[in-house]
């Protein structure tokens, strides 16, 4: 048996190279995406080991919901830590966000990998996390030391003034010198800058007087378990000592790579589930031309069973080779990843690829022999249940009941798609499953639409392509069956692209509808993602000629006593007094009153049940969601209505700046230009800022700016989603080159009656063309039905379709069903006449 079926997949290999292709695809993205995973997860637990060479142990706050702050280590304990028997070094780390200008007035790399650190000599020696290569570190606020790679990139040399942005504003230093650093900042493409220890504590202590954490080096002979122990003795309420081998699993384990690991797997799944249908429809067509062949061996005695096991055995061989170039591709898929995503300096990420992995090589076997074998039960199980009798006729045609019970059955399966569409809107667990159920419906119904377009499309294709237009119809209705699957492939995959096309241009259209009602002034002063605004910002830009009026907002959440949470824009009460930053209605109050209280808005006030002069009393919410600082007592001095920006409700700054309140950051800096200077005043404040890490934005700007924001996950996506595109298009040139082998008779007879080679192109053409136009426009419509509920149950976003697109999708579909047919018209056009009308398939 092993022979047969080896002997018949070789005879057949031509007809098994495009499924196999699409299996080898599939296999390459699995493997592919677990190979980078685990090189990413190595890395870095090798980068994390790297980076600070000279720890055993962590002291760092347990988060267990103490306040901000508070339950940070401090300067005393680090001594006492210092002091415990096995403890050689003990060293208060901090860390925070400073950005390195370029000579060119730009941040240098990424704001997210942009990093400010201690600099910690041991004595008068160097520092073993930053060792120096050029000059040496920084001794006072004008000084500060910055990582090899960046300073290259930068083109600083040591000596030079350079510019840092930290704390939300510009500072000049000298550069004293250039270290080695193995951090996940440098390993990202950021930088590193080093400040000494006065000024880190200055600038990025979490609280006053304490670190962000305490690492210890054990002395020789004492390991991290046992120093951990110890440590754990000596810590208070709020802080763990964690040892390094925890510490290098949560670097490998780390949530960001593991939800870039599970995308990848996602789209290597859809990958193979858009094979299914080229795989299954092979083993369909193969089914149908090789019907003598199978009929043969059920006369010779072969059972059901043993023909059943013949064809999976096949699928499963054809899985096993396109399985194993599969893993040799994934490799490199695995090395285009890393290469798609490297450092821009320093050291890399990822670890070098383990190919001989374990899991990789088994998971891309299973996958490609269990995926193969699955996807060709059906069209087995249909082979082997054919009478030798019947199988030794023609092809016998689909029943017309068959197709009616089909028809009744996708359309109730597409009723019960979209209501379960209109009934899960805005959650992504529904939409998947109402999705899911609406495309197999629509797949159900593509026999049926194939024949509704073909009565449409009679009279214009034989106007364009003559009797050759009228055969491709006759031709995409002859075989429901092989429709259906070939157009099946299309319609998932312009259903992802149409519903991520939809919900990308609906969040870009909500994003800046959002920016503009942000907007309530002539500019708004905001940080890029990642960098802070400065406290003093305001007052500066307020100075400037051609600015009427500038005041900073900042927000916060208050705990109320009752349980309810509040969230308020904190201003300076002058900048929202009638006729400054922005138009408030006031309804029952004055706004004058605000340094004493607080302003809330009237539909916020109508929820509660609040009237003026009720107080509210509460506390304010730390980052992490828990009640900080003291308590605060408001008296409602006003009612209003206003922007979005400065609501829902109104505290003065002295609320949330007083002694003992944590601080707030400032999130925006609104400005009112003097009436027609608003270009100028926003020059104005670009020069007198001279803040590459923060935006001067018109109305004009924040719309633009918020738009373009999906911009990297569009094409993030897309490139991903684009695999399955080519698998699609697999499948219909698949499809067509099998029907040029099984009517390479009929062809022949249509070129001697006195069809033209240019007509046996076209014929297949528009074949070709109007299935993949029938499998991209259910597909669309899907995307879009997908893409609107999606969007229209989320709370005041906005429903944008873009129809220019999704038509360039409908014509990029029909360009793929001209490409498709290329390779089998050429093939069909190039078999001798005689040959042809004697059946013979080449």
């Amino acid at each position: 048996m092993l022979r047969a079926v080896l002997r018949s997949v070789f005879r057949d290999r031509h007809r098994f190279l495009l499924p196999a292709m699409a299996v080898l695809i599939g296999v390459a993205c699995v493997s592919g995406s677990l190979l980078y995973t685990q090189s990413l997860a190595r890395g870095a637990a090798r980068l994390q080991h790297a980076s600070r060479p000279d720890v055993s142990v962590e002291v760092r706050p347990d988060g267990s919901g103490t306040a901000e702050g508070t339950a940070a280590p401090n300067e005393a304990l680090r001594h006492r830590l210092s002091a415990l028997s096995g403890v050689t070094a003990a060293r208060g780390t901090l860390r925070g966000r400073a950005f390195l200008v370029g000579r060119d007035g730009s941040l240098v790399g990424p704001p997210s990998a942009a990093t400010g650190v201690n600099f910690v000599p041991r004595g008068h020696g160097p520092d073993p996390r930053y060792p120096m290569t050029r000059g040496r570190g920084p001794h006072g606020p004008g000084e500060v030391a910055v990582d090899r790679w960046s300073a290259r990139r930068a083109g600083y040399r040591v000596g030079d003034r350079v510019r840092v942005v930290v704390a939300g504003e510009v500072r000049s230093a000298r550069l004293t010198g250039t270290f080695t650093v193995y951090d996940p900042a440098t390993a990202d493409g950021g930088t590193v800058l080093a400040f000494d220890e006065p000024t880190a504590r200055a600038l990025f202590a979490p609280a006053p007087g304490r670190y962000a954490s305490v690492t210890l080096t054990a002395a020789p002979g004492t390991s991290a378990s046992a120093l951990a122990e110890r440590v754990t003795r000596a810590l208070p309420r709020g802080l763990e000592a964690v040892t390094r081998a925890r510490l290098d699993a949560e670097a490998a384990e780390a949530p960001d790579r593991r939800k870039l690991g599970t995308l990848l797997l996602l789209f290597a799944g859809i990958a193979l589930f858009v094979s299914a249908f080229l795989v299954s429809n092979t083993f369909t067509m193969l089914g149908t031309v090789r019907a003598r062949e199978l009929a043969l061996l059920r006369a010779v005695g072969a059972s059901r069973r043993r023909v059943l096991g013949t064809v999976l055995a096949e699928a499963a061989v054809v899985g096993a080779a396109a399985a194993v170039a599969g893993y040799a591709l994934g490799v490199g898929v695995a090395t285009l990843l890393a290469d798609l995503f490297p450092a821009a300096a320093g050291p890399a990420s990822t670890a070098p690829l383990d190919v001989l992995s374990p899991l990789p090589l088994l998971t891309a076997l299973c996958v490609g022999v269990g995926f193969t074998a699955a996807a060709a039960y059906l069209p087995a199980l249909r082979a082997s249940a054919v009478a030798p009798v019947a199988a030794l006729r023609t092809s016998v045609p689909d029943p017309a009941v068959s197709l009616r019970r089909r028809n009744r059955i996708g359309s109730a399966v597409t009723a019960a798609g979209a209501l379960l569409l209109i009934a899960g809107q805005g959650e992504l667990g529904a939409l998947c499953v109402a999705t899911s159920v609406l495309l197999t419906g629509l797949i159900l119904l593509t026999p049926q639409a194939a024949r509704a377009a073909t009565r449409v499309l009679r009279a214009p294709a034989r106007r364009l392509a003559g009797m050759s237009g009228t055969l491709a119809l006759a031709n995409v209705c002859r075989n429901p069956r092989r429709t259906a699957g070939t157009a099946g492939a299309l319609t998932v995959c312009l259903a992802l692209v149409s519903a991520v096309t939809v919900g990308l241009s609906s969040l870009s259209a909500t994003a800046g509808r959002e920016a503009e009602a942000a907007m309530p002034t002539d500019l708004r002063i905001t940080a890029v993602d990642f960098a802070e605004i400065n406290a003093r910002t305001a007052a500066k830009v307020a100075r400037l000629p051609h600015v009427a009026a500038a005041g900073s907002v900042r927000e916060v959440g208050l705990r109320l006593r009752e349980g309810s949470d509040v969230w308020a824009a904190v201003v300076d009460p002058e900048a929202v007094g009638p006729g400054r930053l922005a138009d408030l209605t006031v309804h029952t109050g004055d706004l004058a009153d605000l340094p004493r209280g607080i302003a809330v808005t009237r539909d916020l006030a109508a929820e509660h049940g609040w009237r003026l002069g009720d107080r509210l009393t509460g506390r304010r919410l730390s980052d992490a969601g828990a009640p900080a600082g003291p308590v605060l007592e408001r008296e409602i001095v006003a009612v209003y209505d206003g922007p979005e920006s400065l609501g829902p409700a109104l505290l003065p700054e002295s609320a949330v700046t007083g002694k003992g309140a944590p601080s707030v950051e400032v999130t925006s800096v609104l400005v009112r230009a003097e009436a027609g200077r608003t270009a100028a005043a926003k020059e104005e404040i670009r020069r007198a800022l001279r803040n590459p890490a923060l935006l001067v934005e018109d109305r004009v700007d924040a719309v633009r700016n918020a738009g373009q924001g999906f911009g990297a996950l569009r094409s993030v996506l897309y490139a991903m989603l684009s695999v399955t595109a080519v698998v699609a298009a697999l499948g219909v040139a698949n499809t067509m080159s099998m029907a040029v082998f099984e009517r390479t008779r009929e062809i022949g007879l249509l070129r001697v009656v006195g069809l033209d080679r240019a007509g046996v192109r076209s014929l297949l053409w528009v074949e070709s063309v109007v299935v993949s136009a029938l499998g991209a426009g259910s597909g669309i419509l899907a995307g879009v039905a997908a893409g609107v509920a999606a969007v229209a149950g989320q709370s005041g976003a906005v429903v944008s379709v873009p129809w220019m697109s999704l038509s360039a999708l409908l014509v990029g579909a029909g360009v793929v069903g001209v490409l498709a047919a290329l390779g089998p018209g050429a093939r069909a056009v190039a078999v001798p006449v005689t040959r042809a009308i004697a059946g013979e398939v080449g």
